[in-house]
């Protein structure tokens, strides 16, 4: 998968937020405005700002500071992970779930898949509570975050 940081900006001056995006595979080609278009995904689905001001904000590549892929600029930890994070997370999550329950052999799919979602409901429940917790669109919330996940 091809990584890149794109900064979020409001207004063309303040950094929001810097979302490393992951576009593609190792090997192909991906425009910058192609990573530049999944953050500004990114930012609407984070709910970086009002929707009325969305218009206001800008995105640009990164310049990177060195060291490995790390986003910063606000504390939306559960949102703002790359896809090797989330899988690296999802994988530790289903080794520990596997331990508890007394390492049982041949079940590592069925532990991998019950921690991924977990991750994804966590994800949900916290964008739900971000849009003030509204009755009834739990749902809605967990499909929205498994297609922007699947993107």
């Amino acid at each position: 998968m091809a990584e890149k940081l794109v900064d979020v900006l409001k207004q063309d001056v303040t950094v929001l937020h810097t979302f490393p995006v992951t576009i593609g595979d190792a090997e192909s080609e991906v425009a910058d405005t192609d990573f530049q278009a999944k953050a500004t995904q990114a930012a609407a689905h984070a709910q970086l700002v009002p929707e009325c001001d969305f218009g206001e904000l800008t995105t640009r590549m990164h310049v990177s500071r060195g060291g490995p892929l790390k986003p910063y600029g606000d504390d939306r930890d559960l949102l703002i992970e790359t896809k090797q994070s989330l899988e690296q997370g999802v994988r530790e999550h289903a080794y520990l779930l596997w331990e508890q329950d007394g390492s049982p052999a041949g079940r590592a799919d069925d532990y991998w898949h019950q921690a991924y979602e977990q991750h994804i409901r966590e994800r949900a429940y916290v964008l739900w509570r971000q849009e003030g917790c509204p009755q009834g669109r739990a749902e809605e919330y967990w499909h929205r975050t498994l297609n922007f996940e699947r993107d």
